[in-house]
C-alpha cells in the first residue's frame, strides 16, 4: 500500500511540474499582453497565474519531501496545506478589487488576439490539471494536491470568462458581461477558499 502511496506521489509530482510549467508561460503572456492593450481582465488573469504558479511551487516541495522521506512530508504537510488555502484565498481581494475598479472607472474589457490565445489554452488545458491534482489527491489523501486542484478549478473558470470576454469584446461592445463573469468567478472563488479552510481545520482537529 505504501508502495502504491509513493508512486501516486511521484506522479502527482509529475502533473505538479507540468502546471509549473503551464503557468509559467500563462502568467507572462497574460501580463505581457494585458500591459500591450492595457486589458484588466487580461492582468487579472495573469495575477491569478502568480497565484497559481506559486501554489504549485509549494505543492511542489511538499510532494519532493513525502517522497523521499514519508515522515518528514507528513511533519511538513499541515504547513504547506495551511500556505495552499491561503493562496487560495487571496484570489478573492485580487478579483474583486479588479472588478471594483473597472466598474468605478468604466473601463472596458479590451481585445486581444495573443489573450484569446492564451485564454483558450487554459481552458483546454487547465480541467486535465484540475482533473489530475484532484484524482491523485484524493487516492494518496494528500490535501495540498486537492486545494490545489480548487485553484485549477478556479483559474478554468477564470479563462473560460476571460475567453468569453475577449472574444465578445472583439466582435462587439458588451462590457457587462465581463462584470457578470467576473462575479460568478469570485463567487466560486469564496466558495472554494471556504471548504479548503473547514478541511484544512478539521484534519488539525
Amino acid at each position: 500500500m505504501k508502495a502504491d502511496v509513493q508512486v501516486l506521489l511521484k506522479t502527482g509530482l509529475r502533473v505538479e511540474y507540468a502546471s509549473l510549467a503551464w503557468m509559467t508561460v500563462e502568467c507572462v503572456v497574460s501580463i505581457y499582453s494585458g500591459l500591450v492593450v492595457w486589458s484588466l481582465a487580461l492582468l487579472a488573469f495573469g495575477g491569478d497565474s502568480v497565484i497559481e504558479l506559486l501554489s504549485s511551487f509549494a505543492v511542489v516541495q511538499h510532494l519532493r519531501g513525502t517522497a523521499r522521506a514519508p515522515t518528514q512530508g507528513t511533519h511538513d504537510e499541515g504547513r504547506t496545506e495551511w500556505v495552499t488555502a491561503m493562496l487560495l484565498i487571496s484570489l478573492i481581494p485580487i478579483i474583486g478589487s479588479v472588478a471594483i475598479y473597472s466598474i468605478l472607472t468604466g473601463i472596458r474589457p479590451e481585445a486581444s488576439l495573443l489573450g484569446i490565445g492564451v485564454a483558450l489554452s487554459a481552458v483546454i488545458i487547465m480541467p486535465i490539471l484540475w482533473y489530475q491534482k484532484k484524482r491523485i489527491g484524493k487516492l494518496c489523501n494528500c490535501l495540498p494536491l486537492e486545494i490545489d486542484a480548487s485553484e485549477s478549478a478556479t483559474c478554468f473558470l477564470m479563462s473560460l470568462a476571460l475567453l468569453i470576454g475577449l472574444v465578445i469584446n472583439y466582435f462587439l461592445t458588451l462590457p457587462w458581461i465581463d462584470y457578470l463573469v467576473t462575479l460568478i468567478i469570485l463567487i466560486f472563488v469564496a466558495k472554494e477558499a471556504t471548504h479548503s479552510i473547514r478541511e484544512v481545520s478539521a484534519k488539525r482537529h
